[in-house]
């Protein structure tokens, strides 16, 4: 494709070497590396992508050529309804629901009801929490 020879490629370096001086040539030769990886990539996935069109492209003549030679049918093949499994399906039980591992002991009858609730019903974001209001003195 390109005939790029050791006499071009030095030549080529050391134009680059006097231009860009010794700081900068590390940093466009790693650039230039990338941009040559991304081409090729490229250049990768688009013959993959043209070699798979092409083969399906082949397969749906190939498909054509079959179904047009082939005698036509009076219906279509169907599907075989006559199977029946010998065994049942396995019936499975869940287990029993066990009880939280938070969850607490039940409040002796002569216990102080509960500051707060966590039900559902009663909590609803930050609402335990004093609102500020509740802290200001009644004079500010």
């Amino acid at each position: 494709m390109l005939d790029v020879g050791f006499s071009e490629i030095l030549l080529t370096s050391a134009i680059a070497l006097i231009v860009l001086g010794p700081e900068k040539l590390p940093k466009v030769a790693r650039q230039v590396g990338n941009w040559v990886g991304r081409a090729r990539a490229m250049a990768r996935q688009l013959t993959e992508q043209l070699e798979r069109e092409v083969s399906a492209e082949e397969l749906m003549k190939q498909t054509k050529s079959t179904a047009s030679s082939s005698p036509p049918s009076s219906a279509p093949a169907s599907f075989d309804t006559s199977y029946v499994p010998n065994d049942p399906p396995p019936v499975v039980t869940p287990p029993p629901a066990a009880a939280p591992p938070y969850a607490a002991a039940p409040a002796p009858a002569n216990a102080p009801a509960p500051a707060y609730s966590d039900t559902a019903a009663t909590v609803h974001g930050a609402d335990w929490h004093p609102s500020p209001s509740d802290n200001k003195p009644a004079n500010e």
